[in-house]
């Protein structure tokens, strides 16, 4: 069974090995770290009492920005991401939060498409954000409004 909790400071190596895995690009473990602090809702998805899956959301005022996503790949394309995300926006509507944002590389077919059917429509275009091999890649800024 598959339980979702605060993700902690202590499971941040449990968090990074997952990243590792998932990332073609992963963060460091220094920048995990900078992104456990106030305003932050970090959640994990535990199967029993081993991560699986986690996100890193940070909110000022009335807006909300999803950082990072990440679903161990044995994992992967069971619904995770969707029920993740799914409980992080129920968090940020009680926090008020009236929009939420991330950036998605464009080539992350998948993430783009859980992404728009949780609602989130593409806002913006940030060209050769994301390093790609010697290339760059551009990023889709997407947007959430929510009932508020």
């Amino acid at each position: 069974m598959l339980t979702i909790r605060t993700l902690s400071v202590e499971q941040i190596p449990e968090a990074f090995e997952i990243e590792i895995k998932a990332h073609s690009h992963p963060w460091t473990r220094k920048v995990f770290e900078l992104n456990f602090a106030e305003r932050y809702i970090n959640l994990g998805v535990y199967d029993k009492d081993t991560l699986v899956a986690f996100c890193i959301c940070q909110y000022v005022l009335d807006e909300a920005s999803i950082y990072n996503i990440a679903v161990t790949p044995e994992f992967q394309n069971r619904g995770i991401g969707y029920y993740l995300l799914s409980y992080l926006i129920d968090k940020l509507v009680e926090y008020n939060i009236s929009t939420v944002w991330l950036e998605v590389r464009e080539s992350n077919k998948n993430a783009i498409t859980l992404y728009g059917k949780l609602g989130f429509n593409e806002v913006n275009k940030r060209v050769g954000y994301y390093p790609k091999g010697e290339s760059r890649e551009d990023a889709l800024v997407m947007a959430l409004t929510l009932a508020m």
